[in-house]
């Protein structure tokens, strides 16, 4: 990590998702994919599947903030996933689908504490945002089959039925902040 580059840390479901999306914004430096938020040490796949770690699915962000800020990387995540659901997203059911954003800084703390209440009071979803706040724990890399899973696994089932749908509305929604 540069002196001038910054990270963030995301969770919004499955991390396959997060970390592809991500993967093609401007200014993004990496998108690693991992866990966070648990109490067992070293967590796996397997173990935070059970939903008995407490970790979540998480990507975490390495980025330039002199082309993307902590505002624009908060708002392509809430356009990537739905902040309603408590501890899920979609058919992935569990803690460890939860929304969360795991700051490193009081600046990314307040971004994301504002772009939540702006969301609340628009009402731009039906019931309000349950995404926690919280300040960043230990990160644990997932396995390497699980960094660039969608690039390196494009046929995969879950990734034409999920991933792939989310990338392209992503694309069409953020095309000017594309690679």
């Amino acid at each position: 990590m540069s002196k001038s580059s910054q990270q963030i840390t995301l969770a919004g479901g499955c991390f396959w998702c997060i970390e592809s999306a991500f993967n093609s914004v401007q200014g993004i430096i990496s998108a690693v994919s991992g866990y966070m938020g648990g109490t067992t040490k070293q967590p796996n796949y397997e173990s935070i599947c059970s939903g008995t770690t407490g970790h979540a699915e998480v990507v975490q962000l390495t980025f330039d903030p002199e082309l993307i800020n902590n505002r624009e990387i908060l708002e392509i995540f809430f356009a990537l996933h739905d902040p309603t659901q408590l501890n899920r997203q979609g058919n992935d059911v569990g803690s460890q689908y939860r929304s969360a954003i795991f700051f490193h800084s009081l600046e990314q703390q307040t971004a994301a504490l504002n772009i939540i209440k702006e969301i609340n009071n628009d009402q731009i979803w039906p019931i309000p945002v349950v995404t926690e706040v919280v300040k960043l724990e230990e990160f644990y890399c997932g396995e390497e089959y699980h960094q660039d899973y969608f690039t390196n696994n494009p046929e995969n089932q879950y990734c034409q039925a999920v991933v792939s749908p989310k990338l392209a509305k992503f694309k069409k929604t953020f095309a000017s902040k594309l690679k």
